[in-house]
């Protein structure tokens, strides 16, 4: 065998008998056959006479029944040929069946129409036995990394975002919102605090992991399992507030502007169609009394129209300026003015929040809302104690933490003033909605930063390693305020999407997909959430499968009768 085969042998798809036949035949064509027998090359390469015949026969055999042109069929047939196939076998089956679930009759049909079903199985059993060798590999290498990243990662406080879903049976899942490295994510029995505490308490003991703060929903069970089990500060997700106040008034309030929109329609086909029978009685009996009567008809038809048109602009008002205060709610419930790049302490972003949840309340009472809008409002309102108690623990935590690295009491005060609000602006500038909010809040975080890494400032007498220190404890501190469980409900989504696609995810399976989410998806930067977590690049998942995965069995060959 040939010294790269030899370098490799500890990979389990070389010791396959395609491998291991297409490199003794190989080798047997490189020393060749025009000047000794093949029992003669078969004794210098260590075989039998038999071993070397039989594979230069079924060599041959291949090329004679295959639809391929004999050069494809000696390629696919050398070891480079079946380290391709190998390649692309795992590759189909980790892109096509893990990640995207077209199934593996799918991926049967694609190998039968390419031909490569010739040289790779495409049977339904031998695609789901790889299948399940696949899933269990990438959870052995999930479990592997965990353990090698974690030995050399350094402590850390970090928030967790918490939320169920349902296939129909439970399933808990727990993201780090910041790498958006996930924690958890198993089925489970009940969804009580008892259980989420069961469930994530030994992922969090073998790592250097304090949870200081957990951002969900206001799900008793999840609260209790932040503040009871966990020690942590709980901080409400501003998306159910949101919903509530769309539920209370959205809905409500577009009703009646349609409404609205409809009377004045009515009341201007109601004043033509009166002008139009007037107009007619003139011309027929232009002296009958009819005609001063609907002149009269007019008159009160146009005072109606007047009226629907005032009610139609007061409910168009109303319903933008409910749309205003819902959006002023996301916009203000910020430690940073967005507008002015300044720190906000907790009984500023309180009043403010205070002026749009009132005004709220005063525009369902204007409109004339339903006791039950009315009530959806003041379940909204009920979180506005636990938001601001969100505020009071980030300045709190940002505080703690500067104190902990004995920084000069300047230098405190320009990173809370200066360079930790510049880099807050510029994260809430990545989230932003729309393309111009985007650009926009990316403009006044660069004006915000530009003061605080002036020369002339704090920044100037900083050496260049401590400037980097600095910026990565503003990003870290930047990142203590957590208001949305966004990550955990996209992940429902698409776990939801897998479900209705395979009608069922197994347990195996789904730490498969779990792995795949923390070891394989990246952002733009090329980075995965297991780098962002662990602060370490764990080893590519594509290389260590296809260095620990085997080579399949070769297909069977179906015989030709002549």
């Amino acid at each position: 065998m040939d010294a790269k085969a030899q370098s490799t042998s500890a990979d389990p798809w070389r010791e396959s008998p395609q491998w291991q036949q297409a490199c003794f035949r190989q080798q047997a064509e490189t020393i060749g056959f025009w000047w000794q027998s093949p029992r003669a090359v078969a004794h210098q390469l260590g075989h039998s006479d038999s071993s070397l015949r039989y594979c230069l026969r079924q060599h041959r055999q291949r090329c004679q029944d295959s639809r391929w042109p004999r050069r494809v069929v000696d390629f696919l047939d050398s070891p480079d040929g079946i380290e391709f196939l190998h390649h692309l076998h795992v590759a189909l089956h980790l892109v096509f069946g893990q990640a995207n679930d077209c199934g593996l009759r799918a991926l049967s049909w694609f190998l039968k129409l390419s031909g490569l079903d010739e040289f790779l199985p495409a049977s339904y059993g031998a695609l789901q036995a790889f299948a399940v060798h696949l899933e269990t590999s990438l959870a052995e290498y999930g479990q592997q990394q965990e353990q090698q990243l974690a030995a050399d990662m350094p402590p850390r406080e970090i928030t967790l975002c918490e939320d169920e879903t349902f296939h129909p049976q439970i399933c808990l899942v727990a993201i780090e919102p910041v790498s958006n490295y996930l924690l958890l994510e198993q089925y489970a029995a009940a969804r009580d605090a008892n259980t989420w505490h069961q469930a994530i308490a030994p992922r969090l003991a073998s790592w250097s992991i304090t949870v200081m703060q957990v951002t969900s929903d206001e799900a008793a069970a999840l609260i209790a399992h932040a503040e009871q089990h966990l020690g942590a500060h709980h901080s409400p997700d501003l998306f159910h507030v949101q919903q509530e106040t769309v539920k209370a008034t959205g809905l409500a309030l577009a009703g009646q502007t349609r409404r609205a929109y409809q009377a004045v329609t009515d009341a201007e086909q109601t004043t033509a169609e009166l002008r139009a029978e007037q107009a007619a009685c003139q011309e027929q009996c232009p002296l009958t009394a009819h005609v001063a009567e609907l002149q009269q008809q007019i008159e009160q038809a146009l005072i109606a129209k007047a009226e629907a048109e005032q009610q139609r602009t007061a409910c168009q008002q109303r319903q933008q300026q409910a749309t205003e205060a819902r959006q002023a709610l996301s916009h203000d419930y910020h430690p940073i003015d967005l507008e002015t790049g300044q720190p906000l302490e907790a009984e500023e972003v309180s009043r403010r929040l205070s002026g749009h949840f009132d005004r709220l309340d005063e525009i369902a009472k204007e409109a004339g809302l339903s006791e039950s809008a009315r009530q959806r409002l003041a379940k909204a309102r009920r979180v506005l104690d636990p938001m601001i108690a969100t505020i009071v623990f980030f300045w709190r935590t940002v505080t703690q933490r500067l104190a902990s690295r004995g920084l000069p009491p300047d230098v405190s005060t320009w990173l809370r003033e200066q360079l930790i609000p510049g880099v807050y602006l510029k994260m809430v500038a990545a989230k932003a909605l729309t393309a111009a909010q985007r650009e926009l809040l990316r403009a006044r975080a660069e004006e915000v930063l530009e003061r605080a890494r002036s020369p002339d400032g704090v920044w100037g007498r900083l050496s260049v390693a401590e400037q980097g220190t600095l910026d990565g404890l503003a990003q870290e501190c930047a990142s203590f305020f957590q208001r949305s469980s966004s990550c955990v409900e996209g992940r429902n989504g698409q776990l939801s999407l897998k479900h209705h696609a395979l009608h069922r995810l197994t347990p195996r399976k789904l730490v498969a997909l779990g792995v795949l989410h923390n070891f394989m998806v990246q952002r733009p930067d090329g980075t995965t959430a297991a780098e962002r977590f662990f602060g370490q690049r764990p080893e590519p998942l594509y290389a260590w499968l296809v260095g620990r995965l085997p080579f399949p069995g070769r297909p069977w060959q179906k015989k030709h009768c002549g």
